[in-house]
């Protein structure tokens, strides 16, 4: 794929621009994971409804979030675009590829740790996702919230810290990172709640990478399967779900 390259008129060092929105970010999912009590005075008062209020919470932090990526990423985002753009069929075929694989490699590494127990997090996202319409839930859950995570995860932690690290390594912390991230504050890091989040953070690596280092890409394969998840709640009954 002589394509998909690392654009060599981009410096992949890291940025102020970066460490502004990588420090947003972190800060404020740790005091969402630590110290959820802190709340936002008067929000309850304004929203009664605890499921509304916690979303209107988390798409105001992805929002911000995500401005704050796009604009330390904008040059990356426009011309990994284009890349991908040359080759439309092959990019087309990979993002589905990439959820099934992601489906696949979570089957076989449930056939060996044993069924996957529903992480707090997830129960929260489907508790969203079932009580508010999807007009709400798909730009929150599909369109910003993975552009913010492969931003962090990819971009910064494996383009641009392979500068100063090996790159195994970089995939290795990025997976690890990803997984654990999702349940940060909220519950045990045991490998059957673990293992969904390691496998989908795997083949996002494995994506990011053989693309040249095109978080574009692994952004398109990351809001396809969180896609497919929101549909599915919404299709499938409840206790099937469970």
């Amino acid at each position: 794929m002589a394509e998909l390259r690392r654009p060599d008129f981009l410096s992949y060092a890291f940025s102020v621009r970066d460490g502004i929105a990588a420090g947003f970010y972190v800060l404020f999912l740790l005091i969402f994971s630590y110290a959820p009590g802190l709340g936002i005075p008067g929000l309850t008062t304004l929203i009664p409804n605890p499921l509304l209020a916690g979303y209107v919470v988390n798409l105001a932090f992805y929002l911000s979030a995500g401005a704050l990526a796009a604009w330390a990423s904008w040059r990356y985002a426009v011309r990994e675009t284009r890349i991908l753009a040359t080759r439309p069929w092959l990019t087309l075929a990979i993002i589905p590829g990439g959820v099934f694989v992601m489906l696949l490699l979570t089957a076989v590494a449930v056939a060996f740790t044993g069924p996957p127990e529903t992480a707090v997090n997830q129960e929260a996202v489907q508790g969203l996702v079932v009580s508010l319409p999807p007009l709400l839930i798909i730009p929150l859950l599909v369109l910003i919230a993975p552009f913010v995570e492969e931003y962090i995860f990819r971009h910064l932690l494996i383009g641009k810290l392979s500068r100063h690290l090996n790159i195994w390594a970089c995939c290795i912390i990025s997976v690890l990172l990803f997984a654990g991230i999702h349940l940060a504050g909220k519950e045990a890091l045991t490998l059957p709640v673990l293992m969904p989040y390691l496998a989908m953070g795997a083949v996002l690596v494995g994506i990011y990478v053989w693309a040249g280092n095109n978080f574009i890409l692994s952004y398109a394969v990351h809001a396809a399967k969180n896609l497919l998840a929101v549909v599915l709640t919404y299709a499938v009954p409840a206790e099937l779900l469970q």
